[in-house]
């Protein structure tokens, strides 16, 4: 199952999950494979959420070091508007 992709073991886990939901009894003979073909899928869909998660953090972290630098560029102050003679607001 390794080379399935997310899509699809998470197919087979709610698959298994509605069927052994639906059962009125357990059906102990098809339980072991089941249970093995669930754990497998999870382990696929584990590796993927886990590789996406690495990846997110990455691409964050790239970011934020970007966003830190741009943070660290001296700011520029626009100049005071100049006062009005008479000391009346200019609006």
């Amino acid at each position: 199952m390794a080379n399935k992709s997310f899509k699809e073991a998470y197919g087979v886990l709610q698959r298994h999950a509605q069927t052994l939901r639906d059962q009125q009894e357990p059906n102990i003979d098809d339980l072991l494979t089941i249970v093995t073909q669930s754990v497998e899928a999870y382990r696929v869909c584990k590796e993927r959420i886990d590789a996406v998660e690495k990846a997110l953090e990455k691409a964050l972290g790239d970011a934020g070091a970007v966003a830190k630098k741009a943070s660290r560029a001296p700011k520029t102050v626009p100049p005071a508007a100049p006062e009005a003679e008479d000391g009346d607001i200019p609006f």
